[in-house]
């Protein structure tokens, strides 16, 4: 795949950029293992300062970036901009908690005292050059939930992006440098997807996270298992998202359109499967399909559109392919299914009824505006259907019940469950999956203590 950005909604190449070579980067390999041996010794208030720097120019940079984004991907420009301030406010939060995250910790007396130490404690080092292979869904939220935990616990960056977004990767680079940090600090690395796994095979590199495919997380993980070294990897997910006769009906059905299109329907953590209690499944089909056919699908640089282009030509095949597959096996379609007419990358917002497990978007995730629907007999059945995935990221239910709750958070398998409430990632709060969709936390304490070195000190007499 080229390394360029190509215009989604119309198809056409804007810029094209040469992958750097081996010379080049060796060079910047180098230049991460240098920076971080001086790097690891900057004191957090020196971090911060330099975080809070980011975090103030990427808010002067907003409507700018914003563009380019949806220029380089096809989200709505004002969901772009939206995700340039989430990230600002992702690095004031490290900048301003990362210290007492990392604080060293003291066991208890009498646990000190059992191990024959006078004196021991836990401290979090940083790790080294950490090389983060990010996809273009979100291409700058993606990278910064990693970057500003990862700076700011002492690392240093190496980021591998999608070969779509080049434009975004190198703003990244130019706004860490621009902040203060060290030139070696954070660096993109404009490669091919084939040139990853050198490059993790290099002893200077300590660690690595991706967020993206199920094939790309295994490749990864593989080559990061012969090398022994950490891993954390967000992959894809099928959340479901459970409506219970208790629910606010019309709420539910509002938030679902949100949670299933937010990105052009292009999210990890979007709701994709509606499991629908018998009780209320007519009168939530009825507004929630009505929501979906009321979106407005055209320009993302225009600011009252809803839903924009799919980033590639290959993306909205992919859909289209488990959209018919369905249909071809009986799932009826309420709205939407047709590719329109006209340049760009569009797909309508859909709704399937009637799907089984037998068909592909089932057990595949469909990475679009398509949103398939599940009838409950009760809550034992919903779970089941919920359960019945081998994704495991996040998970959606809406009850007013709290005994249903209980059972919700007990039983379902996933990485988080919110509940009357559509999923979202917050700096404060863990995120990732389980099952397929991947291992380890990223954002909150545990994200930025994936990359350190947990280490016991122990003082004898």
């Amino acid at each position: 795949m080229p390394i360029a950005t190509v215009n989604p909604a119309t198809g056409e190449t804007l810029r094209t950029f040469e992958a750097m070579d081996e010379e080049e980067i060796e060079r910047r390999l180098q230049l991460a293992e240098a920076t971080f041996r001086t790097y690891r010794t900057t004191s957090f208030a020196e971090r911060a300062r330099r975080m809070q720097r980011a975090a103030g120019l990427l808010d002067d940079d907003q409507q700018e970036i914003a563009r380019t984004i949806t220029c380089e991907m096809g989200k709505p420009v004002a969901q772009a901009r939206a995700e340039a301030a989430k990230c600002a406010k992702a690095m004031r939060w490290y900048a301003e908690h990362a210290q007492e995250l990392l604080a060293d910790e003291e066991p208890a007396a009498a646990d000190v005292k059992d191990s024959g130490a006078v004196r021991a404690l836990v401290r979090y080092r940083p790790l080294g050059p950490v090389l983060a292979v990010m996809p273009w869904n979100f291409p700058l939220w993606q990278v910064v939930r990693f970057a500003a935990p990862a700076l700011m616990a002492g690392n240093v960056g190496l980021l591998k992006h999608a070969s779509n977004v080049p434009q975004t990767a190198l703003y990244l680079e130019d706004l860490f440098h621009r902040a203060g940090f060290p030139e070696g600090c954070f660096q993109t690395l404009l490669i091919g997807s084939g040139a990853v796994d050198e490059v993790l095979r290099d002893e200077r590199v300590r660690a690595a996270t991706l967020t993206g495919s199920e094939p790309a997380g295994r490749a990864v993980a593989s080559t990061a298992g012969e090398m022994v070294k950490k891993t954390v990897l967000e992959l894809g997910g099928s959340d479901p998202f459970v409506v219970m006769p208790s629910a606010d009906l019309d709420r539910a059905a509002r938030v679902a359109v949100t949670a299933r299109v937010q990105n052009n329907g292009q999210s990890c953590i979007a709701a994709k499967r509606f499991i629908v209690h018998t009780d209320v499944y007519d009168a939530f089909t009825e507004r929630f399909v009505a929501g979906m056919r009321a979106l407005r699908m055209g320009d993302p640089m225009e600011e009252d559109t809803d839903i924009g282009p799919l980033s590639s030509e290959r993306g909205r095949a992919d859909l289209e392919e488990l959209v018919d597959d369905a249909r071809r096996g009986g799932a009826r379609v309420l709205c939407g299914g047709e590719r329109p007419e006209g340049p760009g990358w569009y797909y309508p917002p859909t709704v399937l009824g009637g799907v089984t497990r037998e068909m592909r978007i089932h057990r595949e995730e469909a990475f679009g505006p398509v949103a398939t629907l599940y009838r409950a007999q009760d809550l034992d059945e919903a779970i089941l259907i919920a359960n019945d995935t081998s994704f495991g990221l996040s998970s959606n239910v809406w009850t007013r019940d709290e005994e249903e709750v209980d059972r919700f958070v007990r039983d379902l398998e996933a990485g988080g469950v919110y509940v009357n409430g559509m999923t979202a990632s917050h700096p404060a709060f863990p995120f990732g999956g389980v099952k397929r969709s991947g291992y380890g936390r990223e954002l909150s304490g545990h994200g930025i203590r994936e990359f350190c070195n947990i280490t016991t000190v122990w003082h004898g007499a």
